[in-house]
């Protein structure tokens, strides 16, 4: 039986990078946020690239919950799944999570918010999901009986083997090296949206360096930072690993 692995994660978060890291496994098949295409029904937003989203993938969540919780594809032991928090929606039935083991992945608002609007300059706090991502925390807490297991995108930046041997074991699987670096280019598995928005990720061949403290934000962006930076501040003090 394959271990289904739900990672979540806000928007620019490194959670691409991560996703590379575990496809980068042998025993690894991921799938890219599968819940897009149906939160764009669901929502009527007008994303990047919305229509191709629509034409390329599953808005059924019927059938997108059974194969989350289905074994993985093409016989791996590890079925890696890449969540957006602000795609599961409240009301969408979440019964296919008692068959995953769960983890979060956070990051500082400033740099959530200062990376977003490079891409879209639309945005408000529910954009970048922190709020859904503190509720979705609470909800796995409760179904599975402990808190899942945190990391912040800058504890694995400065160390990359550290966070993610303890994120390996949190989740009861072995590290492999494989995770640490990756050839360049972009994969099958990427979502229909990665030409709006995987340009760093394609050329990446591992995870960058660490970056230099965030500048300040432009008062609209900072305001939003402050509304959603106690529900980081809360998953923080959960994380599991601390960088040097």
């Amino acid at each position: 039986m394959s271990v289904n692995i739900a990672l979540w994660s806000g928007p620019r978060n490194i959670s691409t990078a991560m996703m590379r890291a575990f496809e980068n496994r042998p025993d690894t098949s991921v799938v890219d946020e599968p819940f897009y295409a149906a939160f764009l029904v669901r929502t009527g937003l007008d994303h990047p690239m919305r229509e191709e989203i629509l034409a390329a993938h599953e808005a059924d969540l019927a059938a997108v919950a059974r194969a989350l919780a289905s074994e993985a594809p093409d016989g791996a032991a590890v079925y890696y799944q890449k969540h957006m928090t602000h795609h599961m929606l409240p009301g969408f039935d979440g019964a296919w999570m008692d068959r995953c083991r769960h983890a979060f992945l956070i990051r500082a608002p400033e740099r959530v918010l200062a990376s977003y609007v490079r891409k879209r300059s639309e945005v408000g706090a529910e954009d970048i999901g922190f709020r859904r991502q503190g509720e979705l925390f609470d909800v796995i807490a409760r179904r599975t009986g402990a808190p899942p297991p945190v990391i912040d995108a800058d504890d694995v930046l400065a160390d990359p083997k550290g966070a993610l041997s303890a994120l390996c074991a949190a989740l009861a699987i072995p590290f492999d090296a494989a995770m640490l670096a990756w050839p360049a280019g972009r994969r099958a598995s990427d979502g229909a949206w990665a030409p709006a928005w995987y340009d760093a990720v394609e050329r990446s061949t591992g995870f960058a360096p660490p970056p230099p403290p965030a500048a300040p934000l432009p008062k609209a962006l900072a305001a939003i930072a402050d509304e959603v930076r106690p529900i980081y501040e809360r998953l923080r003090r959960q994380r599991i690993f601390s960088s040097p």
